[in-house]
């Protein structure tokens, strides 16, 4: 069993804007102690006995990170770490252990931990380390999210302004761009500005910058 009780209520707003701490050891009273302790400055915990608990556990759309201990009952918390690189989650990883050795730790942080702490820990350093990795997958979502955003910008481009964009990108002119595309230079004014305005491209610059982060070739969206 879980130490943390799991809400089944239906999650607000506000669950992706506030971070979640999760927690998975067999040990009961460290899970207790972690609770209270990152409850105490204010941040949401979800603790879990087993890596079972926690995969099978909906996960929030918020900042999050894991804090694991690297000796779990019947199996390892570097081999777990290696099972969620492989799945959906996404989110960094704080090992604590009672038996770390440096060919454990070098693995760990090769693998993508962001801290590793030795049993016993100071409290302060665990609430540095989670406020360290927090902050890091905050970034990520916020990444991810402007992507998405500008991924689904750039899909409701019409094929014609796709390649309008090319060659605006490129350097082209409207006038060179109608040569290029048999269109009139009205024509073409107009769909650049389409482009600009559905891209909320604030200027030429800003549009190239945004074709860039789209690993968009300037001059090959050919209209079908």
């Amino acid at each position: 069993m879980s130490s943390a009780s799991h809400s089944t209520t239906t999650r607000s707003p506000r669950d992706r804007e506030e971070p979640v701490v999760y927690v998975v050891d067999d040990d009961e009273s460290m899970r207790f102690a972690l609770g209270n302790l990152l409850r105490s400055v204010g941040l949401r915990v979800e603790t879990f006995e087993t890596s079972g608990d926690f995969l099978a556990f909906p996960k929030y759309d918020a900042p999050s990170c894991l804090i694991l201990d690297v000796r779990l009952r019947g199996e390892s918390g570097l081999a777990f770490q290696e099972q969620i690189g492989k799945s959906e989650v996404h989110m960094p990883i704080v090992f604590m252990t009672g038996h770390g050795d440096i060919p454990m730790t070098v693995q760990a942080m090769k693998a993508g931990a962001v801290d590793f702490l030795a049993k016993p820990f100071r409290d302060q350093d665990m609430l540095d380390a989670v406020a360290n990795a927090l902050a890091r997958d905050a970034e990520r979502l916020t990444s991810e999210q402007t992507m998405a955003a500008l991924r689904g910008a750039y899909d409701s481009l019409t094929p014609r302004e796709r390649e309008v964009m090319g060659f605006v990108v490129a350097g082209l002119m409207n006038k060179q761009i109608a040569g290029e595309m048999n269109l009139s230079e009205i024509t073409v004014k107009i769909h650049r500005g389409h482009v600009m305005r559905k891209m909320a491209a604030r200027s030429v610059a800003d549009l190239v910058r945004k074709s860039e982060s789209l690993g968009v070739d300037a001059r090959s969206q050919k209209s079908s």
